[in-house]
């Protein structure tokens, strides 16, 4: 896997720093979405940020979908390979360990990284999920035991209702996750609570 398989911008961490963040925006952002919410986590994190290689309807995206909410399970399986393998060569690429990886993904964004776990036990250190659904039924996890992952999630959330929040949170934590939940009260979108419920959260990491 080529290191051009994904459009995306890389800095390197400063001032010592080991962190570096994975950033997956969600439906219709880019490769730029996240980048302030990383800097204003972390000022001196190195920064790899994805741009989803799925066009719906002008929209980027990192795996199709068959509806609003319902996931396309045979895209996010084959998606969730590229990216891995992406990660491993951007590792060799820019010379960083994987373990130095602390996911941001929003909706699209977090539901890839969740398959990622679901999937691979290495592709990243720690993870932010913001707003996930449970990616895929049908897939036996590894064990998670390093890891630790915030969920954000909304009470009242249209899109991710809380049923699934607390389903992906039950597979994270039955394959030895450690997993902290945010719940507010902002539909699907972002809200300055839950972004700080986040940075405080990372920096207990």
């Amino acid at each position: 896997m080529s290191i051009h398989s994904f459009k995306h911008i890389y800095n390197e961490p400063l001032m010592g720093n080991k962190t570096i963040f994975l950033l997956l925006h969600g439906t219709g952002g880019d490769e730029n979405d996240l980048v302030q919410i990383a800097k204003l986590v972390d000022p001196q994190a190195g920064i790899l940020s994805l741009r989803g290689n799925i066009d719906e309807n002008g929209m980027n995206r990192f795996f199709e979908r068959k509806a609003m909410g319902i996931l396309d399970e045979d895209s996010l399986k084959e998606e969730t390979i590229k990216m891995y393998d992406f990660l491993n060569a951007a590792s060799e690429e820019y010379s960083f360990n994987k373990q130095q990886l602390v996911v941001l993904g929003y909706s699209n964004g977090a539901n890839i990284a969740g398959s990622l776990l679901f999937h691979y036990k290495d592709a990243f250190y720690q993870g932010m999920l913001l707003h996930p659904m449970v990616p895929l039924r049908s897939v036996q996890l590894p064990d998670l035991s390093n890891q630790r992952i915030f969920i954000g999630a909304g009470e009242n959330d249209p899109i991710c209702p809380p049923e699934e929040t607390k389903e992906l949170e039950q597979l994270l934590k039955q394959a030895n996750a450690s997993v902290q939940m945010y719940w507010g009260r902002d539909g699907h979108s972002l809200s300055n609570a839950e972004l700080e419920a986040a940075s405080m959260w990372y920096e207990n990491l």
